[in-house]
């Protein structure tokens, strides 16, 4: 079902070894809980008089793909000539899935396999008849891997734009907002490729904070409640530089993404299957039966990763004064605003600067990852998750010939775990439901 997590090859001391294989378990139940062989069947509808159209993507994109392959294959014997299906997600993250197409693209900059996938669907789609009912399972990774730049803008130009977003520190929001407006497939536009279909039922593992289905993997088949005026307001504020391709559709009024009430939207149902609140409750749950009280901060922190880690340790430390055995618990989608020149990503900075703030304090050990396997990284399904923290974590960089606080200061969270032997590299999942933090204290 998932790859199991691992942190990579260390010799802390054994004292720890118990609390650390504790976290990485905590963190497959919360990865398991959001899989799609465990959450999808009981949404995918019966197949209707036409055909079926079954488009995905995401990083999840592939396993829902191949759940949804065999559901019609075996549970409803759907002939081959029915079936209509593509789906794309992330390179490393295909699966195989007879009668549907599986494409493998770039995260989290957009590429050719992308486009021409992308390009692929929206034909599938504006081919839909009133007879023929188009499925959409979606996930996180979808704004990448569904790529379709509007207007003349090139694909060079678009990763150029996304690039610049990325390194901004834009929370997801502001960054699909802008997508959206750069694109012929997000903020609703597939819906309207679609709308002469009988149905159009989407299917979605949320990966973004409270859940909203406009973000979601830029939203493809929802209105979109963010505008053109929005997006330059973004780029401006951001001071992302953009080619004059790109100014030109955010200065186009008819570029602009359909609106709640559009006729598109009229045979359009919406449905989120796993939600991040989802795997931080599995994660719960192993930790009570582990005999620690949990202190659930929820599934939609943001901020930076660096201050929030800070924030985050403060608080251990204060459980652990009050002679409390705890599990602190958060999800939700930090940000990192890239100013060295290291490499990480959001978890791995998190747990940087966590073990900076815990100081080596005793009895308390921490992780933090993204439950789709990869934080940050080159785009390769190889990249790490994130990192673990125990209250070694710094001796042993120092002695490593290691300066902690330079490497955050370089962004260079990557280096810092690899060095030590703590990144967490569970390797795909093939899910999605943001970011899994845990600090046990006690």
């Amino acid at each position: 079902m998932t790859a199991p997590s691992h942190a990579s090859p260390a010799s802390p001391p054994s004292s720890h070894d118990a609390a650390r294989g504790l976290l990485l378990g905590f963190l497959d139940e919360a990865i398991a809980a959001a899989h799609p062989s465990r959450c999808l069947v009981p949404h995918l509808p019966a197949p209707g008089p036409g055909r079926l159209i079954i488009l995905g993507a995401g990083k999840a994109g592939g396993s829902m793909a191949a759940v949804a392959s065999r559901f019609y294959r075996e549970q409803h014997g759907v002939d081959e000539s029915r079936i209509v299906g593509l789906a794309v997600a992330r390179h490393g993250y295909g699966e195989d899935a007879p009668m549907i197409r599986m494409v493998e693209a770039g995260h989290p900059v957009p590429d050719q396999a992308g486009i021409d996938a992308t390009i692929d669907a929206l034909k599938i789609a504006a081919d839909a008849g009133p007879e023929d009912d188009v499925l959409v399972l979606l996930s996180g990774g979808g704004s990448a891997n569904w790529i379709a730049p509007a207007g003349d803008l090139t694909l060079t130009e678009k990763q150029a734009v996304t690039k610049a977003l990325l390194r901004s520190g834009a929370p997801i929001n502001e960054i699909n907002a802008v997508r959206k407006h750069l694109s012929r497939i997000k903020g609703g536009r597939l819906a309207m490729m679609a709308r002469n279909a009988r149905s159009i039922l989407t299917l979605a593992i949320s990966d973004v904070p409270h859940d909203d289905p406009a973000v979601i993997a830029s939203g493809p088949t929802v209105p979109d409640p963010s505008t053109l005026a929005d997006a330059r307001e973004i780029c401006e504020r951001r001071n992302i530089p953009l080619p004059e391709t790109a100014k030109a559709l955010l200065n186009d009024p008819a570029n602009e993404t359909p609106k709640a009430g559009d006729p598109s939207f009229a045979r359009a149902e919406y449905r989120i299957i796993a939600r991040p609140i989802d795997a931080l409750n599995a994660a719960s749950e192993a930790a009570k039966r582990a005999g620690y009280e949990v202190v659930m901060l929820g599934p939609d922190v943001e901020g930076e990763a660096r201050e929030v880690a800070a924030e985050h340790a403060a608080l251990a430390k204060e459980m652990k004064a009050a002679g409390r055995k705890v599990a602190i618990i958060s999800g939700g989608e930090l940000t990192v605003t890239i100013v060295g020149e290291g490499h990480g990503g959001p978890n791995q900075e998190y747990a940087l600067a966590l073990a900076i703030g815990l100081d080596g304090e005793s009895g308390i050990l921490g992780i933090a990852a993204d439950t789709d396997g990869t934080d940050g990284g080159r785009g390769e399904a190889t990249d790490p998750a994130g990192g673990l923290v125990d209250p070694t974590t710094l001796e042993r960089a120092r002695a490593a010939g290691l300066d902690p606080a330079a490497m955050l200061a370089d962004n260079d969270s990557t280096k810092f775990f690899a060095t030590i032997g703590d990144l967490v590299q569970p390797g795909p999942t093939r899910t999605n439901v943001n970011d899994c933090r845990i600090i046990l204290v006690g």
